[in-house]
């Protein structure tokens, strides 16, 4: 079985490791991320705190386990300050994914959020006013102009809970106020997540589209933790997302998607669990397997 070689497929360390919560995978080293990784027969992996950040140390480090760096995470604060304050503190991060050959960078609005917000009801999440979000947009769209122009990199706006861009309405009113220049990242969980279809986003922005999360949730814990008012971090422990095929999420949409636009680029699985909990190396896995066969198109 052959896939379509526009489309490669990478795989999230959160698997093995969580950039917040410290103690989910304490003392995994990158060797076995990228060793398993690159056994379960991914191509790719998405940056992680456990990554030499150095770019030639990171580079040969991926030749290794012949892995690609397919993205990484920036945490943008455009709600609160201006384009160059923002392109000063993406400038190293930026060059390390330019020199170890990304094409994307994740942006993740990390401003305009309540006080410790993963730590928080998901019900108490903050919300920007609708008055804010042209000029959000023009600095959002100004940003992703200079990303591109400096670094080669096309800016993947990542809609999710607790941001500022969590419900459908809100993830549209921020991209269609933006210009052509910034991306969409489509995340199939926090959409879940969030309680709409993905498929929505295809439908209202196919073009934009410019990277995956192929994220999966499990509908009862996700229940549970609506109910219960937990936070986004004591979802992630209790389990409420896992890894694609796993979980309630339909992929049809997206499996559609791929195979009739002209989409290019990563699909990446990816899953904030307790390694303890759920073993890396099985889970990414079976969800490469379950990937493979029932989302990517088929040549």
């Amino acid at each position: 079985m052959k896939t379509s070689p526009r489309i490669n497929i990478a795989v999230s360390p959160l698997s093995w490791v969580n950039e917040v919560l410290h103690d989910l995978g304490a003392g995994t080293t990158a060797a076995q991320c990228l060793s398993e990784a690159a056994s379960a027969g991914f191509q790719g992996v998405e940056m992680s705190r456990i990554f030499p950040r150095d770019a030639v140390q990171l580079q040969a480090t991926l030749g290794e386990y012949s892995l690609q760096l397919a993205s990484g995470w920036h945490d943008g604060f455009l709600t609160e300050r201006d384009v160059e304050e923002e392109l000063e503190a993406v400038a190293a991060h930026a060059t390390l994914l330019r020199h170890c050959g990304a094409s994307v960078m994740v942006y993740g609005e990390c401003g305009w959020m309540a006080d410790n917000a993963l730590d928080i009801p998901l019900s108490q999440r903050r919300l920007l006013p609708a008055e804010k979000i042209p000029v959000y947009a023009a600095r959002l769209t100004a940003f992703a102009r200079q990303l591109h122009q400096r670094y080669g990199l096309k800016l993947a706006y990542h809609h999710h809970l607790m941001m500022v861009a969590e419900q459908l309405d809100e993830i549209k009113k921020v991209i269609s106020a933006c210009g052509e220049e910034v991306g969409l990242l489509l995340d199939t969980g926090h959409a879940t997540a969030a309680g709409f279809d993905y498929a929505e986003l295809i439908k209202a922005f196919p073009a934009r589209i410019c990277h995956v999360h192929l994220k999966d949730v499990r509908p009862a814990v996700l229940a549970q933790v609506k109910d219960q008012g937990l936070t986004f971090n004591q979802g992630v422990r209790a389990g409420m997302f896992t890894v694609p095929g796993d979980g309630s999420t339909n992929y049809q949409a997206l499996a559609h998607f791929l195979a009739t636009s002209n989409y290019q680029g990563w699909v990446v699985v990816e899953a904030e669990q307790d390694p303890a909990q759920a073993n890396p190396l099985t889970f990414v896995t079976r969800a490469h397997q379950f990937v493979t066969q029932h989302i990517l198109p088929q040549v």
